[in-house]
């Protein structure tokens, strides 16, 4: 197992830098088949929060500043390290062609944001696809021994796949159209603006190409740049009610939020969550067409679950 050790969290410019050596046409003997992942995990052993991009980050997505960690922002750091696996090890798939389709966070206790954490990922769970492969980046902070937060992030390699039934069934109860307005849950319209893919960019360190202009993104076959996933999931979350201490929300990226836009949010009321079996659906759709750019779904937990 080819394991890493991080005193602190890899900075962005680094790890661009070695995205870019990446895609160079040079011999490369670090390749797998796509039939398997890295055998490796990546670690910060003393992670200590910035809390100056806690505050942007808090800022962009619009969570309160109240002392606590936001659910979604262990997502984020970890993206610095499942980048730099991604170069680092015999990683079989194309950067550029990864689409991240599912994310699913829980917290098993609120998190202050001046406590020291440890922070790993791994790789795990190679499966095929009607379209290509999916695999996921698995990420568990602890303090001390115990597991106070985990994160799985599902990517979508395209590509031909002989077993053109395979699929991957979404995790979340699927939705097909957009649902009627429950007076006592979430409802908004908001607009995201043309430049939030590269604000957050610059919060969050992901610098993907088709978030940061139109012109760029057209290279990657976006008619314009779209919004980050882990934004719009932030910004949901931001703008539900009295959500619990120890939860669990995951969601499943639909369409992509073309910038500018006009998005509307629709949410069923947290205050129907009072057991672990209760399921609380939200869902951010477009205001101009109903069609929906993810669905997410909010469970509690038990702190000794972890």
């Amino acid at each position: 197992m080819s394991d890493q050790h991080y005193d602190t969290l890899p900075k962005t410019h680094t790890t661009y830098a070695n995205i870019i050596k990446s895609l160079l046409p040079i011999g490369d003997n670090r390749k797998v088949g796509k039939d398997e992942l890295p055998q490796a995990t990546y670690y910060v052993d003393d992670l200590h929060i910035d809390q100056d991009n806690l505050k942007d980050y808090r800022k962009i997505c619009g969570f309160a500043d109240n002392g606590k960690v936001p659910i979604t922002y262990f997502a984020v750091l970890s993206q610095s390290l499942q980048m730099n696996m991604m170069v680092k090890e015999p990683f079989p798939f194309a950067m550029l062609g990864l689409v991240h389709v599912d994310n699913k966070v829980t917290q098993y206790r609120s998190i202050g944001e001046r406590e020291t954490v440890a922070m790993s990922v791994t790789f795990a769970n190679l499966r095929d696809h009607a379209q290509g492969q999916q695999f996921d980046f698995v990420t568990t902070v602890k303090s001390q021994d115990n597991v106070i937060w985990e994160g799985v992030s599902t990517y979508l390699a395209r590509g031909k796949n002989p077993d053109s039934h395979a699929n991957d069934k979404s995790k979340v109860r699927p939705v097909t159209a957009k649902p009627m307005v429950d007076e006592a849950g979430v409802h908004t319209v908001f607009e995201v603006p043309e430049d939030i893919g590269r604000r957050y960019a610059f919060v969050s360190g992901d610098f993907n190409l088709i978030h940061l202009h139109p012109l760029s993104a057209r290279a990657f076959g976006f008619p314009k740049a779209i919004a980050h996933g882990m934004w719009s999931k932030a910004k949901c979350l931001a703008l539900m009610d009295d959500l619990p201490e120890a939860y669990t929300t995951e969601v499943s990226f639909k369409l992509p939020i073309f910038l500018p836009s006009e998005v509307e949010l629709i949410g069923e009321p947290t205050s129907k969550l009072e057991n672990v079996e209760d399921n609380c659906i939200f869902g951010l759709y477009s205001a101009k067409n109903d069609k929906p750019h993810l669905i997410g779904v909010i469970k509690l937990v038990n702190e000794d679950q972890s």
